[in-house]
């Protein structure tokens, strides 16, 4: 039994004589199959290794995209130990604005709570305040204290401010500056705790801010009788006394009033 063959016969233009070439038909089948096992593994390997390729060809990019990355933290870094130093020296400041910065160095070495000093007299010993109701003239701390804030109009920028901010550290006696009725005694957003005397003449005081209230609505108190402790509430960024006055509803500078600082 003969072998099938395939015959391939080429013919050149202006040629007398063809090329004749004869191909067993197994050996066509096995070079197709071996020509289609190329092409499949070509475009398998094109399959695999072009992603990988692709993927290579961002890495520039990533590189660059990390490294920027990296002098963002850099920089977040560099803000937050500025802010971490604005805000040690803003507690700097608060502190030489009275909170904390002289406190008492019994109470600073006690690790319990220390009672505010009490200014006693000899029995007998005459008293220079005048008890019972009277206008507002005396300072209302023990503290000296420092002015931080004083009346000022609302204007462009700036709003309202109806009397004295005075920093001073949180718990020390807040006293009356003249004698009187309190009108009012309670807390509100902005004032934080806060009392409000009643005096002759058409006067008011108040006191905002306080952490403690010692008085109630109603009650009659004399000048420089203790109505509270000094503190942080309300409205406020920093330990201090907003003390105002008004006469007739009109707000009064206290720096016009008050005659004697203690």
């Amino acid at each position: 039994m003969s072998t099938r063959q395939v015959t391939i016969v080429v013919h050149e233009d202006g040629a007398l004589a063809s090329r004749t070439w004869r191909i067993p038909l197994w050996t066509l089948r096995a070079v197709v199959s071996v020509v289609a096992v190329v092409v499949l593994l070509i475009l398998l390997g094109a399959s695999i290794y072009i992603p990988i390729l692709t993927e290579a060809a961002r890495v520039p990019f990533l590189v660059r995209e990390v490294e920027r990355l990296e002098a963002e933290n850099d920089r977040i870094a560099e803000l937050a130990t500025a802010l971490d130093a604005a805000e040690r020296r803003y507690d700097r400041i608060r502190n030489m604005l009275g909170a904390d910065i002289v406190r008492d160095p019994i109470a600073f070495a006690s690790p319990l709570p220390v009672a505010p000093a009490i200014r006693a007299r000899f029995p007998g010993e005459a008293t220079t305040l005048a008890a019972g109701p009277s206008e507002p003239t005396r300072w209302p701390l023990d503290d000296p204290g420092y002015v931080t804030r004083g009346l000022a109009a609302p204007g462009p920028g700036a709003e309202l401010h109806q009397g004295l901010d005075i920093a001073v550290p949180i718990g020390r006696p807040v006293r009356a500056a003249g004698g009187g009725t309190v009108l009012q005694a309670g807390e509100q957003a902005e004032y934080g705790r806060f009392v409000l005397l009643e005096h002759p003449g058409g006067f008011q005081t108040m006191y905002g801010h306080l952490s403690r209230i010692t008085v109630a609505t109603g009650q009659p108190v004399d000048m420089r009788q203790v109505i509270g402790l000094s503190g942080n509430t309300g409205r406020s960024s920093a330990p201090h006394l907003h003390f105002e006055i008004r006469r007739g509803g009109q707000l009064v500078n206290p720096n016009d009033m008050i005659k004697e600082r203690n």
